[in-house]
């Protein structure tokens, strides 16, 4: 049996949800696990040598990540690399097969590059279209995102481009990694 730890950041929800199907799938497969947000694991501190495993991650939004979520890679980056680990981002333009890859999501490669962190492993999650539950000036940015991409645009689209199958298999090859 692993102890495992995934740590999330999540804006409007759906990284969490994510975040929450691998915790479960980890804990189906007969492991421990517990699961905390960054600002959680920041504010009230992670035993890190409790854990076998990390899984990490952070949703893109507008191309990049939040500040927040760099500093708590930055300051707990020694604790990360001690262990196995993966990363995953969530973002809508994973929809697309060749941008579901680490190789062809350019966020992915962004973060690589700017992040104080490099994680061994890592997965590109596709997100959620949900202009109806995101504010009024994020929904337009979006918008003009994906009249760009050739996605969804219409005001009330609600699309969920997960493969909720795939998210249960990332956490079970994350468990090969400990």
């Amino acid at each position: 049996m692993k102890s495992v730890l995934v740590l999330y950041h999540s804006r409007s929800g759906h990284t969490a949800r994510v975040a929450r199907r691998i915790w479960e799938t980890v804990i189906a497969e007969g492991n421990q696990a517990d699961m905390m947000s960054v600002m959680e694991a920041d504010r009230e501190g992670v035993q890190w040598d409790k854990y076998d495993l990390f899984i990490v991650g952070c949703p893109v939004l507008y191309g990049t990540y939040p500040k927040v979520f760099y500093s708590f890679l930055a300051k707990h980056k020694n604790e990360l690399d001690a262990k196995p680990h993966s990363f995953f981002n969530v973002s809508v333009v994973a929809r697309t097969p060749i941008k579901a890859t680490p190789e062809g999501n350019r966020y992915m490669q962004k973060f690589l590059q700017n992040s104080p962190w490099k994680p061994r492993d890592v997965k590109c999650i596709a997100g959620k279209v949900d202009y109806p539950n995101w504010g009024w000036l994020d929904a337009k940015m979006i918008q003009l995102i994906m009249k760009m991409t050739k996605g969804p645009t219409s005001m009330d689209a609600v699309i969920d481009y997960t493969d909720w199958e795939d998210v249960k298999s990332y956490a079970r090859h994350c468990l090969t990694l400990a």
